[in-house]
């Protein structure tokens, strides 16, 4: 039995905001907007090339919002995507790498090249740079 995570809750305090964050700020595709009494929302958005999408809305969870620490986006050229966000206008750090278990700015080796972010409620992102697949 395959077991595929599809969606992660993320806890917001302005729907319409976060909306825009995700899909015109971070290039999110939305897949859902829908208002399903007047007491919830749920907007569904899909990183691309993603199987597993976030929601954002009203009603659907207690946790508060910016709680939730440590998603993870991998990519195949992180300064790319650093480039395209900041494009975008999203505060971004610059790439950066473990070394000897201190944080420094720079491309690491393969699996250890970064960047972060956050949305506007302070959910925390980091994206890492996939090594790319030998044939």
């Amino acid at each position: 039995m395959e077991w595929k995570l599809e969606v992660i809750v993320l806890p917001v305090s302005d729907v319409d905001r976060s909306k825009h964050f995700y899909s015109e700020q971070v290039g999110f595709k939305v897949d859902v907007d829908h208002q399903a009494t007047p007491e919830m929302r749920i907007v569904q958005l899909t990183p691309p090339g993603s199987g597993c999408s976030v929601t954002i809305g009203q009603g659907l969870t207690d946790s508060a919002p910016g709680s939730v620490k440590g998603l993870q986006l991998v990519v195949a050229d992180v300064a790319r995507a650093r480039a395209e966000l900041l494009a975008r206008g999203v505060n971004v750090s610059p790439v950066r790498h473990v070394d000897n278990g201190v944080w420094r700015d720079g491309h690491g080796g393969p699996w250890n090249s970064f960047i972060f972010f956050d949305d506007p409620d302070g959910n925390s992102w980091s994206v890492q740079e996939k090594p790319a697949q030998n044939p």
